[in-house]
């Protein structure tokens, strides 16, 4: 039974709702553990296509747990090896979505950053305010950030610690969408269940070859795509979506 995550389904849409409302959705181990074995579960259930990760009103998730890690040391953090949980949500093959109300700082934000896309409302919040507690982001967030808004503005917005708008998330590419506050998650299952038509498949190889390409070179990159371009042509939905086509028909796909 998870303890501090709610977990649903809805029309091809498997949701993962953050559930720690006292503490703003501050994540600790076992609620990361938690949302990893439901990310995991979901990506092997061929009845849910897309994933959606949301929080609630008042924010997505304000941070990590402080009281849990305050009196860690190098060695007892180097045994516990805490971010390999982490290091698994990049091995989801299914679209993530995040739907952000409200606060995404620190780990909240990491969190949102290993989502594909991220809509948030007008009033969101995000940042990393771990220099001001004489740390650094940890399970991922300079490489996210940097990916996203370049050397410079990540360099800023870390080392000042300071709160980002969504407008000017926004601006920097770090967010996808912002919609008013109490249409958040309703954009939000808007666009997963728009995904969920999609070619499964196609959506899958599609992921693997954007992703890479922030790490590969471009040469690298362009093989990747052309062989999951090759690939997709074994798939039962590469002959329903050409066939639909030229039939002027919606397609069908089933995800084979």
């Amino acid at each position: 039974m998870n303890k501090f995550i709610n977990v649903y389904s809805e029309d091809g849409v498997g949701i993962i709702q953050l559930d720690r409302p006292k503490v703003l959705n501050a994540l600790n181990r076992q609620m990361v553990d938690e949302i990893v074995s439901q990310l995991e579960s979901f990506d092997r259930n061929d009845s849910v296509r897309v994933i959606v990760l949301k929080g609630n009103e008042r924010a997505f998730a304000a941070g990590a747990d402080i009281e849990e890690m305050m009196n860690e040391t190098p060695l007892s953090l180097e045994l516990l090896n805490p971010f390999a949980e982490w290091d698994k949500i990049s091995l989801i093959k299914k679209p993530i979505l995040a739907a952000v109300n409200g606060f995404a700082l620190g780990g909240g934000f990491e969190l949102a950053l290993h989502c594909d896309l991220i809509i948030a409302s007008e009033d969101a919040k995000f940042g990393f305010p771990e220099v001001k507690l004489g740390v650094l982001p940890g399970a991922g967030g300079t490489q996210f950030l940097t990916r996203a808004m370049g050397v410079r503005k990540a360099l800023e917005w870390i080392w000042l610690g300071e709160q980002m708008t969504a407008r000017e998330a926004l601006h920097y590419g770090v967010i996808n969408r912002i919609v008013a506050p109490e249409l958040v998650v309703e954009e939000t299952m808007r666009l997963a269940h728009q995904l969920t038509k999609q070619a499964p498949i196609a959506i899958r190889l599609i992921k693997e070859a954007v992703h890479a390409a922030a790490d590969v070179t471009l040469q690298e990159g362009k093989i990747l795509e052309r062989k999951n371009f090759y690939l997709a042509f074994s798939s039962e939905d590469q002959k329903e979506g050409m066939c639909a086509f030229t039939e002027k028909r919606t397609p069908s796909f089933k995800g084979k």
